[in-house]
């Protein structure tokens, strides 16, 4: 290798509080930054006819959720950029990277005029905020991660990279509880005048708290020497490997992500807007809903990883996912039926639980997937490629599929496809639980 990729001593050498800290930055920098990428969702409904005014009450919620799609096509970019630059530059350096292209992304939504003040500037800006957004967030994911299960002992690797996800829930449950506060305090039209600005602006006060976190974490990829650092950056190029070598691994790691990524989009994001449109409910109970799935994902994530530890990666993906399948129809019908707040809590609350069964241990699965030199960027494409589709455009997709079809059942036929299609490629994918991950090539 051109350049030289070992953790500093070797994984035996992280001391119990270094670890810690490593769990605690990570988590605490993760959560502020996708409160900072979720928010959005949760105030669709104030921001659609703020800039999409022409628009019917369907048009606005369809070209809302698409300007909520289009930061997760950014997502797969910044994964291979950023990515590529965590595996050459290390991985600290690119998380504090993409809190600040969080924090930009937040000030451009914060400024940003409606449709009424100055026309199309303010779809506009809104739009490029969303790119820079999942730009960053395609970073994040990968490098986060990676740090996380570097760092972790070979038995404990679920439990340590089940704080990714249960950082993003806590971004969740903060992002939708923010909301459900400025939604129950204020007016409807101090809502619209300024209201829906405060979590941006909160997302931008967030960015150097988080940026002072990482900081002090310990990196786990050393650089080369300086003598020979130009000629090994030049050498390594992380990007090109990924594509050229490990192909097939990328297609088999998206299809595995695809499934929790969309019932995290359809039942942490979508359902706020889908039960107050088509059920009928209150936004503040459908926001608290939002915060019951992102509590419950923090607090179950943790014991979802040790879980996976202790039984297999793969047996925990495979019965939470099948049981998820057969939920899904009798949840929705039940919740159809007769539409309530505790119908809806009890429902997301349930869904919630599978959900942070199934991603854990996939989220560790990723980055075991490739070799220390590509890993950050191997993960990050497949989560960026994953996510960029599948999830990022859910709730457009569940939208259409609402309307063209009349049926309030669309949401859950479209969770079951997409969630079994991603469960039967388990099947040809190796279970490194309990082994080193830098002692062989997947």
């Amino acid at each position: 290798m051109s350049i030289a990729i070992a953790a500093a001593g070797g994984p035996g050498l992280y001391t119990p509080s270094m670890r810690r800290r490593v769990i605690a930055g990570t988590t605490i920098g993760n959560a502020l930054e996708f409160f900072d990428f979720t928010v959005f969702t949760f105030l669709m409904l104030v921001i659609g006819p703020l800039f999409f005014p022409a628009a019917s009450g369907y048009g606005q919620l369809l070209l809302t959720t698409a300007t909520f799609g289009v930061g997760f096509l950014m997502r797969p970019v910044g994964g291979m950029l950023i990515g590529s630059y965590a595996d050459r530059h290390g991985r600290r350096a690119a998380m504090t990277l993409t809190l600040w292209l969080m924090g930009l992304g937040c000030a451009l939504i914060a400024v940003a005029p409606t449709h009424a003040q100055m026309g199309l500037v303010g779809p506009v800006l809104m739009v490029l905020a969303r790119l820079i957004q999942g730009f960053a967030a395609g970073g994040e994911v990968g490098a986060s991660t990676t740090l996380l299960v570097e760092h972790a002992p070979p038995g404990k690797r679920g439990f340590y990279s089940s704080w990714q996800f249960g950082s993003q829930s806590l971004g969740v449950m903060l992002g939708a509880l923010t909301v459900a506060i400025l939604t129950a305090a204020l007016t409807k039209e101090e809502m619209q005048a300024w209201g829906w600005r405060v979590p941006f602006v909160i997302g931008i006060l967030t960015v150097p708290v988080g940026a002072y976190i990482r900081r002090n974490l310990e990196e786990t990829l050393e650089p080369a020497p300086a003598a020979g650092a130009r000629t090994a950056a030049a050498g390594h190029q992380p990007l090109r490997r990924v594509f050229a070598e490990y192909k097939l691994t990328i297609i088999k790691g998206i299809l595995l992500v695809i499934g929790g990524m969309v019932c995290a989009q359809i039942i942490g994001f979508y359902m706020p807007a889908y039960a107050t449109k088509e059920l009928g409910l209150p936004a503040t109970s459908t926001l608290f809903a939002s915060v019951v799935l992102g509590a419950i994902g923090f607090a179950l994530a943790p014991f979802a990883g040790m879980l996976a530890d202790r039984v297999g990666r793969k047996r925990v993906i495979f019965w939470s996912r099948a049981v998820t399948v057969c939920a899904l129809l009798p949840c929705f019908q039940w919740l159809v039926s007769a539409p309530s707040t505790a119908r809806l809590m009890t429902v997301i609350a349930l869904l919630a639980v599978l959900l942070a069964l199934q991603t854990a241990p996939v989220i560790t699965m990723l980055p075991e997937l490739f070799p220390k030199a590509v890993r950050t960027t191997g993960m990050s494409v497949v989560y960026g490629l994953g996510i960029s589709v599948f999830g990022g455009f859910a709730q457009f997709f569940v939208t259409w599929l609402l309307h063209v079809t009349g049926n309030p059942m669309a949401p859950a036929w479209y969770l079951m496809v997409t969630v079994t299609l991603s469960t039967v490629v388990l099947f040809w994918i190796r279970d490194r639980t309990g082994h080193d991950i830098d002692s062989q090539e997947p």
